[in-house]
C-alpha cells in the first residue's frame, strides 16, 4: 500500500512538471507568433516606401512624431490618384493601422536613421535623421509577457532598416 502511494506522488509531481512545460511552450510559441507578425508588417512597409520611390526619396516617410500617422488621404482610394507625398501620408495610416489591430499595444515608427537598433518606444524612437543619410527604419513595439528585461511595462521593439 505504501508503494503505490509514494507512486502516486512521483507521478503527480512528473504530471505537474508537464504541465509546466506545456505552459511554457504555449508563451514562448505566442511570443514567436508576435515576432512573425512584426517581420510581416514590417516587410509590408518596406513594400510600401519601395512601390513609392518618389516618396521615399522625397523623404516623404520619414515620420519620427507618432501623430503623423492618424490622417487618411482618401484622394489615394480615388480614381484621380495622388501625390507621392499624400500616397506617404496614406501609406503611413493604414500601416499603423494594421499594426495596431495585428499587435498587443502595437505602435510603429518609419524613419531616417544612422543607428535604426535603438528607440525606447513610439514616443522617443532615437530617429535622428543624420545628415545624408539615406537608411530608412522600420521600428516596431508591441507588449508581451516574455520580453528580455523581465519587466511587463517594457514594450519590445523589432527593427528592420534598408535603403530603398
Amino acid at each position: 500500500m505504501l508503494e503505490v502511494l509514494i507512486a502516486i506522488v512521483v507521478i503527480a509531481f512528473g504530471l505537474l512538471g508537464v504541465a509546466g512545460l506545456q505552459v511554457l511552450a504555449l508563451k514562448n510559441n505566442q511570443s514567436a507568433s508576435a515576432r512573425l507578425i512584426a517581420t510581416t508588417l514590417a516587410n509590408d512597409m518596406v513594400d510600401r516606401i519601395k512601390t513609392n520611390a518618389l516618396g521615399a526619396s522625397d523623404r516623404h516617410y520619414h515620420s519620427p512624431n507618432s501623430s503623423a500617422y492618424t490622417t487618411k488621404v482618401a484622394e489615394c482610394l480615388s480614381a484621380a490618384g495622388c501625390t507621392p507625398e499624400q500616397l506617404a501620408q496614406n501609406d503611413r495610416f493604414e500601416w499603423a493601422q494594421l499594426v495596431a489591430a495585428a499587435l498587443p499595444g502595437g505602435r510603429a515608427i518609419v524613419c531616417l536613421d544612422s543607428t535604426p537598433d535603438d528607440g525606447v518606444d513610439a514616443t522617443a524612437p532615437a530617429c535622428d535623421a543624420a545628415a545624408g543619410t539615406t537608411l530608412y527604419a522600420v521600428k516596431i513595439w508591441w507588449n508581451d509577457d516574455r520580453n528580455q528585461g523581465g519587466n511587463p511595462g517594457t514594450p519590445l521593439r523589432f527593427s528592420w532598416a534598408f535603403n530603398p
